[in-house]
């Protein structure tokens, strides 16, 4: 669900890269706040594998149309809404300038699409929500699938009202809808399944791992299922985790389906075509800086379909989000707050 810049005005990009800002600006506020250091390494991999996940897309039978984990969903229930927000940042910049996936004018369009919704409404929403009496494989179920489906719909919703604002007639805002909505729908299914499964294994992995996990409750009795002893370290857990990513985005990325996602699909049937043109200063600059930082443009060498280019993509991508994530976390002193009592 990357937007092409051509979908956007400078105006309205402006306007979401000026909401996205303030997202940003209160999560480092608040991640700044938190103490438990631990997270660091976590917020890394965990971006990681989203951004080798997000390589993989996946047909949707019936349809002609792919999709791909967003993500969002999946990073807060495990780092928490603010960080995980920070961490889907990280994955959509790296993508934007390092492969040219998503437009640079775009960018701040596709940060709220993206990672607001799954990263604030998901988990400060539906995932607490879902956990307020203890967490339980089932309940990790529910709340991913129906975090990701609802999610997904608002992130949807949000292309086509930014289509609308910016006046792009060749996608008409009730056509557009009407077919952007269902098919997201199904997508927000299969992410939702695949986001369960990845925070199932944590939850019998290292279960306090996951964001809201307390294994007792304040009359020392247990809450649910909660309370289990995890089946791995801390460490073999960030080991097996970032083992995954690099598989998926090394091995399994290969195997991504051809069809256009989502959103490419759904201009096909509206308006014909999967790209549109746009004329004007701010878009030719956009376009020549990702021109200049795009070092593996489509996930590819230049000028070659090579596989060997698209594993190395993964693993490069994967490295790349890492050391973005820790390093901005070690810089602005995330999670090392020493202010808080009975540390």
């Amino acid at each position: 669900m990357h937007m092409a810049d051509a979908l956007v005005t400078p105006v309205v990009a402006g306007t979401m890269y000026a909401c996205s800002g303030a997202a940003m600006a209160y999560s480092v506020r608040k991640v700044r706040l938190e103490k438990d250091a631990r997270k660091i390494p976590v917020m890394g991999v965990m971006g990681a594998f989203v951004f080798a996940a997000q390589m993989i897309n996946f047909s949707v039978p019936g349809t002609g149309s792919s999709g791909h984990l967003c993500g969002g969903m999946l990073l807060s229930a495990v780092l928490g809404p603010e960080a995980g927000f920070l961490a889907m940042i990280g994955v959509l910049l790296v993508q934007c300038l390092m492969f040219a996936d998503g437009g640079l004018l775009a960018l701040g369009c596709n940060i709220w699409n993206m990672a607001f919704y799954g990263c604030f409404i998901g988990s400060m929403v539906i995932w607490r929500q879902v956990m307020r009496r203890g967490m339980s494989k089932r309940k990790i179920a529910s709340a991913s699938v129906l975090g990701c489906m609802a999610t997904l719909q608002l992130g949807a919703f949000s292309v086509t009202l930014e289509t609308l604002a910016s006046g792009v007639t060749e996608l008409p805002f009730a056509a557009f809808v009407a077919v952007m909505q269902p098919i997201h729908l199904a997508i927000g299914l299969v992410e939702g399944l695949i986001t369960a499964a990845v925070l199932s294994f944590i939850y019998e992995a290292r279960p306090e791992l996951l964001w809201g996990y307390s294994g007792w409750n304040g009359s020392g009795q247990r809450k649910g299922e909660e309370g289990k002893k995890g089946r791995l370290t801390y460490k073999g857990t960030v080991a097996a985790l970032l083992a995954a990513a690099a598989v998926t985005g090394g091995l399994l990325s290969l195997a991504a389906s051809s069809d256009p996602d989502g959103l490419e699909w759904s201009m096909e049937r509206v308006a014909e075509t999967s790209e549109l043109d746009a004329e004007g200063s701010a878009y030719e600059m956009a376009g020549r800086i990702q021109e200049t930082t795009a070092v593996l443009p489509d996930y590819g060498w230049k000028d070659s379909e090579s596989a060997a280019g698209t594993a190395f993509s993964g693993i490069a991508g994967g490295a790349v989000v890492i050391l973005l994530c820790v390093g901005c976390s070690l810089l602005l002193r995330f999670f090392r707050n020493r202010a808080v009592k009975n540390e």
